[in-house]
């Protein structure tokens, strides 16, 4: 075929893909289509056959390229260079006066305005655009580290593969969003599948959730998933001086926004938007469980900050639980991880915030004697944000003599070692230290995706292993050969091998993951990081004394004593010296033990040619410095690539200092 010719169909496909991204964009985005479906239609499969005919011209970015890949063995992991912090909650009118009046001290008194935006019950992810093309994807995972579902996320039509820029294309866009499954689509998929006779999904959210994270795209792609944008991660090329301009922004380059947001000038306006629409979120034809409240000048976020995984310029009203009665068929005890004895509720099985209920915690002993809670009460239960519910209050009315107390048991229900309950704390702990309960607890918490992610080694592999006592500690399972594991049911050659590998790598992370799947009580992921980051092994951290871990910033007095009082532990003690054996990392990773860059604050602009933009990041992370995504005052370092954006002209009225890639290297060693 002649040049000409080839040029020919190239502008043909190109126009194609034109015309199907503004209707994708009109029916998705803007919801006013302007051809009928069975046009739509016609002008996609002229696409698929030129580009069938013609598949060097074929793109990641057209819009044929949603049908999803062949199945993946695994997800791969991504940094977020700026974490995608989660909120604090408020649940009150004062609850926000408060904050208000916090953040109002913090700056000084001045005048502070709101935007207020719909919580969207999804799964939180972020998109990175590079010139506007979409290039990956992840999950909010730990705030740090989430998931690569690139492939996933480009099946969803709501998300342009690439944005519409009028002008020039910043080099490096990531986003911030909720994806999200409808009420109506939400029904009909589970009619598909009692069709089908597969589980249904338990609630929108649940849905989305679980089509996002399918290992095989192919399945995602016909999902009907929809996606809000909300803000902006890392970026270059681009600066906002409020939240408002954003939204707008984001909305002017063709992402979807949620269209109920609204600036508000004080703290009334935000109650007033809130007890708006917890009067009328039942209208909306998908979830809401709530009102993010965000400080609108950018300038005033960065001043604010953040405090440990949240930011404090923001947060999160919930709406009323939803609440229901039912009865108490019995009251069972459950044994945790730390030992911890909590009372359940075993309940005639009812629906709940969209999904079927027949447990309910009751938290303690005297939470029970004060509602006077007995088997056989009919009780309101509520689900306010938690995985199970809890009981709200007895109707004491419906009583007909029949119920029975229930009575804390003074030992554990698992190994029959006593229960006791410490002095000051509400709740009873076993003393067993080889309890079965506590130890498959542990296990599961210490191999679970975000401490040493142990892959294949599920609650039923875990079970059999402590009850086959093939595994007295978290450090056995370094000690775990093919031999012991082939002996458990439903264990095959291939498995076992995939286990085993996984161990073995799981010998090489973080000091940070490490400290997190001891399972140290008050000890979360955050504080994990902190921990490694202040102390160069486990052997300083295990000798750290009380007054020293208490003037850590992100550490009081209860969890420095909840440190203290774990490697004072014999039985913990021998764990560490068993990981030690089996070889396992107890030192932290040197450049962030060394941390030359602690308390520094960069920003990045242009494009990096020896480093990706997240790589640098995590780069600057690791050494104990801080990333942002506009230049202020605080920044002391603006890292200048090639076609800086705007970034760098503030940098110089502000008098920030400007480091060439060569000197960021130097800098980083």
């Amino acid at each position: 075929m002649s040049e000409g010719k080839l040029l020919e169909v190239r502008k043909q496909i190109e126009e194609l893909r034109k015309k199907i991204d503004e209707h994708n964009y009109r029916y998705y985005v803007l919801d006013s289509p302007l051809i009928s479906d069975f046009e739509y239609d016609k002008l996609m499969q002229r696409l698929i056959k030129l580009e069938d005919k013609y598949p060097h011209f074929v793109t990641s970015s057209s819009p044929t390229q949603r049908v999803g890949a062949p199945p993946r063995k695994e997800f791969g992991t991504l940094t977020h260079t700026i974490p995608m912090l989660s909120l604090s909650n408020s649940f009150a009118a004062e609850d926000l006066i408060s904050f208000d009046g916090r953040i109002k001290k913090m700056l000084g008194g001045k005048k502070i305005r709101y935007v207020v935006e719909l919580k969207i019950d999804g799964l939180a992810v972020s998109l990175s655009y590079e010139r506007g093309i979409f290039v990956r994807g992840a999950t909010r995972g730990d705030g740090y580290r989430g998931e690569d579902i690139t492939l996933n996320l480009k099946t969803v039509k709501a998300i342009p593969l690439h944005l519409l820029f009028k002008g020039e294309l910043p080099p490096l866009l990531e986003v911030r969003g909720e994806v999200f499954m409808d009420k109506d689509n939400f029904k009909r998929l589970n009619l598909e599948r009692e069709r089908k006779g597969e589980v249904f999904f338990a609630n929108p959210r649940n849905a989305a959730a679980g089509s996002v994270r399918q290992l095989d795209s192919r399945i995602t792609a016909f999902r009907p998933l929809d996606i809000f944008v909300y803000g902006v991660g890392e970026s270059s090329g681009i600066t906002f001086s409020t939240h408002q301009e954003v939204l707008e922004y984001l909305k002017g380059v063709g992402l979807k926004t949620n269209p109920h947001t609204s600036l508000c000038e004080d703290i009334q306006e935000v109650i007033s938007f809130c007890q708006e629409w917890a009067e009328k979120k039942e209208e909306l034809p998908y979830e809401v469980d709530g009102i993010v409240v965000k400080v609108n000048s950018l300038t005033q976020q960065e001043k604010l900050g953040e405090v440990s995984r949240s930011p404090r310029w923001a947060i999160a009203f919930k709406f009323p639980a939803a609440q229901t009665t039912t009865k108490i068929l019995d009251i069972v005890v459950q044994v945790g991880r730390t030992g911890a004895l909590t009372p359940v509720a075993i309940m005639k099985k009812v629906r709940l915030a969209g999904s079927m209920v027949s447990r309910a915690t009751l938290h303690n002993e005297d939470e029970i004697k004060k509602k006077d809670v007995r088997i056989g009460d009919t009780v309101v239960i509520q689900k306010a944000g938690e995985v199970i519910p809890e009981v709200v209050r007895v109707i004491k009315e419906k009583r007909d003599g029949k119920e029975r107390e229930f009575v804390m048991p003074k030992v554990c229900p698992v190994c029959g070692a006593d229960a006791f309950r410490p002095e000051g704390e509400k709740v009873y702990r076993c003393t067993g230290v080889t309890c079965p309960a506590q130890l498959k607890e542990n296990i599961r918490h210490f191999a679970s995706r975000n401490a040493l992610d142990i892959e294949g080694l599920g609650p039923a592999i875990i079970d059999q292993l402590v009850d086959k006592k093939l595994v007295l500690s978290s450090a056995d399972l370094y000690f775990l050969g093919a031999k012991g594991l082939l002996t458990l049911e439903r264990m095959g050659e291939k498995l076992a091998s995939n286990i085993l590998e996984s161990i073995e790598k799981s010998k090489g992370a973080d000091l940070s993951r490490l400290i997190y799947g001891l399972g140290i009580r008050h000890v979360g992921e955050h504080l994990a990081l902190v921990l490694s980051r202040y102390y160069k092994s486990m052997d300083r951290l295990k000798l750290a004394k009380y007054e020293e871990l208490e003037a850590i910033p992100e550490v009081g007095p209860k969890i420095a004593g909840s440190i203290c009082i774990f490697f004072k532990q014999k039985e913990n003690l021998k764990v560490l010296e068993r990981l030690k054996e089996a070889g396992m990392n107890l030192k932290g990773d040197l450049l962030r033990r060394e941390a030359p860059l602690k308390g520094k604050q960069f920003v990045f602009t242009g494009a990096l040619s020896s480093f990706t933009r997240s790589g640098a990041g995590e780069i600057v992370k690791k050494l104990g410095g801080r990333l942002t995504s506009t230049v202020s005052k605080n920044t002391d370092y603006l890292v200048v690539g090639e076609d800086p954006g705007s970034k760098y002209e503030k940098a110089k009225a502000l008098g920030v200092k400007s480091l060439s890639e060569e000197e960021f290297k130097k800098l980083i060693g």
